[in-house]
């Protein structure tokens, strides 16, 4: 008997053989002096979820807003499936926009809410009933056909506004922070609920966000944008475990940065002296030079809190304690090295008890990996 394997998906940003299905070339959006997007170029892949994850300001709605067709590169190309959309209007392009707000008619029942476009691009009415009872089973919100939209919740709300997106079947669909209006709960029920009806579909997704775990939990993969630039792109996993620069790491998750010159630079080893903590251990090579200045990242939960000193191993500093923050699943402590420094590390709760648990003011020792961390250069 042969034992069959699963094929594993081919992801076509790494295989390189297929079109994207949207390409950004070299587009700039300039308001005046204010560059709002700044030489972004960027593929997207048919049946991608991918998401645009940057703080305020930073420019992934305008960039979002070009491909709508809400605003024009100043500079630039944009393609979706092989198409130039230079010059056509929102209404000519494949693609549909879903708004922060929702925009849903107050007046109407959900039914028609989500019945309105098929209905103005003159779809039948028993054509566009049957559409609409589709989509709104796939959003699980077919009892609620006949309520408006101030007798739902919240997250009702946001999946009528989904469904009534998605009901027109566009090729792209375009989410402008969707989940920011709801509660932490429920907008980590609704993420995986975003992604099921999309792999139902197999509509490319592009989600502007300002949430790392939103992203993280959404994605196929992440573009980060700072000050107009997509600064590094990647999966979720290699964003936040290689993250290309300290603006990245620092704003995926959590981190501790540590800045230091190399003092040894070997093929498969580096020290850093780093004044805060001391001398740093990387256990592999690094394409750098004697007393060059870099940084350090590790992740706190890659650190390790003891009373007993670690024996025999690399990475071993003393610490005090000077706060724990219990928060469930995991506890949080805030430990202050000899020079002043304050870091995190964090340790996951595996028992319902642990009465002999570090707490406020112990000396302990913080160690890890040699491999845990990663070497910044810029």
């Amino acid at each position: 008997m042969t034992e069959t394997v699963a094929a594993v998906p081919v992801k076509p940003w790494v295989s390189g053989t297929e079109r994207p299905f949207v390409s950004i070339q070299k587009v700039s959006k300039r308001f005046g002096d204010f560059t709002a997007v700044d030489d972004v170029s960027l593929d997207i892949y048919k049946g991608e979820l991918f998401c645009l994850l940057g703080g305020s300001g930073c420019g992934k709605s305008t960039l979002l807003r070009m491909l709508a067709g809400f605003e024009s590169p100043t500079e630039g190309r944009i393609e979706i499936d092989g198409q130039d959309m230079a010059g056509k209007a929102p209404y000519e392009r494949p693609t549909n926009m879903m708004f922060q707000s929702y925009a849903l008619f107050p007046h109407m029942t959900v039914e028609k809410n989500v019945a309105y476009g098929l209905l103005r691009d003159g779809v039948g009415r028993a054509e566009a009933r049957d559409k609409v009872a589709e989509m709104l089973k796939l959003v699980q919100l077919s009892q609620f056909a006949a309520r408006k939209p101030h007798q739902l919740s919240g997250g009702q709300r946001q999946r009528v506004a989904l469904a009534r997106s998605l009901v027109k079947r566009p090729k792209l669909l375009l989410l402008d922070e969707p989940l920011g209006a709801l509660d932490k709960k429920l907008r980590e029920e609704t993420q995986f609920e975003l992604i099921k009806i999309q792999e139902t579909l197999g509509v490319t997704f592009i989600v502007v966000t300002h949430d790392q775990e939103e992203a993280m939990t959404l994605s196929t993969r992440i573009g980060v944008m700072n000050a107009g630039v997509i600064t590094q792109i990647g999966e979720p996993a290699e964003i936040y475990e290689h993250p290309n620069s300290r603006f990245v790491a620092d704003f995926i998750g959590s981190v501790n940065m540590f800045e230091g010159r190399v003092t040894e630079d070997e093929p498969d080893y580096i020290r850093i002296d780093a004044a805060e903590v001391g001398v740093i251990y990387v256990g592999h090579g690094v394409s750098c030079t004697i007393d060059q200045k870099l940084w350090y990242a590790v992740r706190p939960e890659k650190m390790r809190v003891s009373r007993e000193r670690p024996e025999g191993r690399e990475n071993v500093f003393k610490a005090v304690v000077d706060e724990v923050a219990y928060m469930g699943n995991l506890s949080i402590f805030r430990l202050k090295l000899p020079s002043g420094k304050l870091v995190r590390a964090t340790r996951a709760n595996l028992t319902r008890y642990d009465d002999d648990g570090i707490t406020w003011g112990e000396e302990v020792w913080l160690t890890w990996d040699d491999t845990a961390g990663v070497v910044l250069t810029r």
